[in-house]
């Protein structure tokens, strides 16, 4: 089956690898040339997290396609806001606010990420865990 950069799998592209999981962008720049949004899938494992964070200029919504976690989001005035969520659930995270997911369970979580505008992600690559994983990883 031929790869075209319309139609792309978490496996056939290149991840960003962490020590909490990994995310393969399916939708970036330099992917298949989205300039107003970019987006990939998160593989988190079970009882890993991320740790809180933000994305400065950037707005983020999270879609989760499997396991169940807890997800931190901080409300205008830097409250956190908690909630269990689980698959089918959509989460909104505001413009530059923090945020966190943990995976509660044993299994693994999957997580859909779209960040509007494209590029917070390159951020990812200055982490001191970031390694560039291959496609298939």
């Amino acid at each position: 089956m031929a790869k075209t950069n319309y139609f792309n799998y978490p496996q056939d592209v290149t991840a960003f690898g962490f020590d909490w999981g990994k995310l393969s962008l399916t939708v970036a720049p330099e992917v298949n040339g989205a300039g107003r949004f970019s987006g990939g899938v998160v593989d988190l494992p079970g009882g890993e997290s991320h740790a809180r964070h933000n994305h400065p200029g950037a707005e983020e919504i999270i879609f989760v396609i499997s396991g169940e976690g807890e997800q931190m989001v901080e409300d205008e005035n830097g409250n956190p806001i908690t909630a269990k969520v689980g698959p089918g659930c959509t989460i909104y995270v505001p413009e530059s606010r923090f945020h966190s997911t943990k995976n509660t369970g044993h299994d693994p979580m999957q997580l859909f990420v779209v960040y509007s505008p494209a590029g917070p992600e390159l951020a990812l690559r200055e982490l001191p865990d970031f390694r560039l994983l291959p496609p298939g990883s």
